[in-house]
Order: C-alpha cells, then sequence, then structure tokens
C-alpha cells in the first residue's frame, strides 16, 4: 500500500537542528545566557501548537488562494522570472502592514502579543506564533491571489518569506554592512523585538527594510535591546500566554459601560489600553506560585514532556493524510494537554495532577480505539480512577515532579 506522507514534518528537525548549532556557538562564544530555560520552553511549546493546530487549517486557505484565483482575481499574472520578484516585493509590502497593524488595533496585537512575550531572543522566539495570527495573516494573503499572482506561486514564495524570518531571531550575528540598507537583519529584527522606549514599534518588515524607511518606521540597532513587553507578562502559562490579552480587551470593554467606547478599546492602540488590568486579572485569575527551585528532575520530566509533544508532532505532520477525524482528535488533544501540562509545570501548580488524569483517560481510550478493545478501555478507566482516588498516589505525584513535599 502507498503512503501518501506530508514531508512539511521535516521541518520540525531542521528547526530543532538549527536551534542546537545557535544554542552550541553561543555556549562556544560565553553566552548560553542567551537561553533561559523556563523561556525556551514556553517558546517552543508555543510553537508546537501553532504547527499542529495550522494543519488543520492551511490547506483550507490554500484551497481558498485558488478559489480567489479562479473566480475574483482582477489580471492573470504569468510565470515570468520578474514577476517572482514582483511577487516578493508584494508580499512582503502586504507583510509589512499585516505586521505594523497587528501592533497599532488590539484585536489584532491580541493574536501578535504572543510572539513579543519572550524576555529572550534567539531561534526559540520565532517558534512564537498562534494559530490565530496564522490565520489573520493568511487573510492577508489572499489579497495576492486577488491581484493574480498564481496560488502555487504564492505558496512557494510564503515558503521562502517564512524560513528567512526564521533566521532574523538571534544575537550571534552582528551587522551585515551593506545588507543592512536592504534587509531585514538580524540586527534590524533585534530593535523590532525591543521594548526600549526609543525602539518600540519599529522595523516591521520581514525580508525589506525599504518599505519601515519609506513610511518612518525605520530604527537602526543602538543602544542593547531589552526584549520583552513594556509590562512584562507574570506567567509561563500555556493557556495565559495565549489568551490574556483578550481577557484584558474583555475587561476593558466591560468597565467602559459603553458600546462605542468598547469599539474603541477592540479597535483602539495598544498603548492606550488600561496597563493596571492585566495585573488586576493576574491577582484574581492566575492560581499563587509556588515558591520552588528547578531541579534537575524537575528538568529532566519536564524535557520529556517536551520531546514526547515534538515526536507526536513530527509523527502526526508526516502521516497526517493517512489519519482519520477521530485518530487526528485523539492526537491534538493528547499534545495540546501535554502543552498545558508544561505551563502548569513552569508554574508548579498543583491542579496538573488532575489534568495528568485527564490525559490518562484520552490516552487509554485511544489505545482501546486502536486495539478496537471495548473492554481493555473500561478495564483501564477503572484503573484510572483508582488511582486517582488514592491520596497517596498524589502525593507521590507532586514529590517527584516537584522533588519537594507536596502542601497539604
Amino acid at each position: 500500500m502507498d503512503h501518501k506522507l506530508n514531508f512539511v514534518a521535516f521541518i520540525i528537525p531542521a528547526f530543532f537542528l538549527f536551534l542546537g548549532l545557535e544554542y552550541a556557538i553561543a555556549r562556544k562564544r560565553g553566552k548560553s545566557k542567551l537561553f533561559t530555560y523556563e523561556n525556551s520552553i514556553a517558546n517552543i511549546s508555543v510553537g508546537i501548537a501553532e504547527r499542529l493546530l495550522n494543519l488543520l487549517i492551511t490547506g483550507s486557505f490554500y484551497g481558498l488562494f485558488y478559489y480567489i484565483y479562479e473566480h475574483y482575481a482582477l489580471f492573470i499574472i504569468p510565470n515570468r522570472w520578474p514577476v517572482w520578484i514582483a511577487l516578493l516585493l508584494a508580499t512582503d509590502f502586504i507583510w509589512y502592514w499585516y505586521h505594523r497593524l497587528g501592533h497599532e488595533i488590539n484585536v489584532m496585537w491580541g493574536a501578535h502579543i504572543v510572539h513579543h512575550h519572550s524576555e529572550e531572543f534567539n531561534y526559540t522566539v520565532s517558534a512564537r506564533i498562534t494559530t490565530l495570527q496564522a490565520i489573520i495573516r493568511n487573510l492577508f494573503w489572499c489579497i495576492l491571489p486577488f491581484l493574480g499572482f498564481h496560488p502555487a506561486m504564492v505558496i512557494a514564495i510564503l515558503v521562502v518569506h517564512g524560513t528567512y524570518s526564521f533566521f532574523t531571531h538571534t544575537q550571534l550575528i552582528g551587522k551585515l554592512g551593506w545588507l543592512e540598507y536592504i534587509l531585514i537583519t538580524p540586527s534590524h529584527h533585534r530593535v523590532h523585538h525591543a521594548s526600549n522606549e526609543k525602539y518600540l514599534n519599529k522595523n516591521y518588515g520581514d525580508i525589506f527594510i525599504f518599505w519601515d524607511k519609506l513610511f518612518g518606521t525605520f530604527q537602526k540597532e543602538e543602544d542593547e535591546p531589552v526584549y520583552g513587553l513594556t509590562h512584562p507578562l507574570k506567567s509561563h502559562s500555556f493557556l495565559w500566554q495565549h489568551f490574556h490579552y483578550y481577557f484584558e480587551l474583555a475587561e476593558a470593554c466591560r468597565r467602559s459601560g459603553s458600546l462605542l467606547k468598547s469599539l474603541k478599546i477592540i479597535f483602539g492602540r495598544p498603548e492606550d489600553l488600561d496597563q493596571t488590568i492585566r495585573e488586576d486579572l493576574e491577582r484574581s485569575l492566575l492560581p499563587a506560585r509556588r515558591n520552588f527551585r528547578s531541579t534537575f528532575r524537575f528538568k529532566v520530566y519536564l524535557n520529556l514532556q517536551l520531546l514526547a509533544c515534538a515526536l507526536g508532532l513530527f509523527s502526526f505532520t508526516l502521516f497526517f493524510f493517512e489519519l482519520n477525524a477521530i485518530e487526528s482528535a485523539f492526537i491534538i488533544a493528547l499534545i495540546l494537554i501535554t502543552l498545558i501540562n508544561c505551563g502548569a509545570l513552569l508554574e508548579q501548580q498543583e491542579w496538573i495532577y488532575f489534568l495528568e488524569i485527564a490525559r490518562l483517560l484520552i490516552a487509554c481510550a485511544y489505545i482501546s480505539y486502536l486495539g478496537e478493545s471495548f473492554g481493555f478501555f473500561c478495564v483501564s478507566i477503572i484503573g484510572v480512577l483508582i488511582i486517582a482516588t488514592i491520596n497517596a498516589f498524589e502525593k507521590m505525584y507532586f514529590r517527584f515532579v516537584y522533588d519537594t513535599e507536596y502542601d497539604e
């Protein structure tokens, strides 16, 4: 039987290969502090979730590109080498405005802010893209087939575009001479990710820097960049990182007491949003973090979970076209719960015990489905429920995970 494999999966090991090379070079140069354990885990977790969920929507958008091209294209642009150059410029021009609006309009910033959470800057940061951000970005790309660029050409250019931006997320590459006048270099992109006042809302381009110079948003790297948000997020929670800004917008709208004021908030500027709202929400919605020192055993346990997610993503991507809807749902649920669990581990939250029970139940259900054995599922459920009711297991679990006694 022929298997229809999705070779896009090999982007995943390529990402980790370049990440490993960057870390090795950083250590050799005595710059290993460019990586922090908690930030790197959080960055990779967000990236795995985006790649996982994007598998479900990418094909739909490619189909939309073809539909728009076949029914609404303004022109039929031929496949000639000058057209490829024009397409690359058009793609980067659209990116510039998508990216700029993503920083200037609250509802779009809520999708993009996750990319700027990290207080470090390395290749792991390139993975911090949410599925919602990817959806908004693809809607902007629909302009290209509407203009008349063939979808196959658009898709090919988007691969180049996305690959280039990965390599701009590093501190190991200095300024690149005359290329600084043409391309978005790591130096230019470091400015974009910095929270220094002079660097805010600068350098929106993805490949070319001349859009920023043309529209007045260019800033060269001068002072040492300070990475992250102007008001840093006080949590590594996987869920809070994804949704906190929309909670903030909802709370700001509730406090406004007016539909008109709420619309002004939703489509207003991020810098005008009351920054105390996040602090209030973090106090009321986030459980208090436990005092905890990150031990070797804890890191091994967390690393194994993240490795399992990465291997699961690779396998899911490679065999994506071979899986049915039920199998896909089980795998997605297992990986997402594990990623949520990783965030909860970084926050040292005690409710992860119950998350583990849910994960065990889903794993048992999936194994039973594969083996077509309802009896195994019933026995597994009973076993998991028995474990869940034993308080001693709960204590043992937390003692293992946190290398400390579980607080009663």
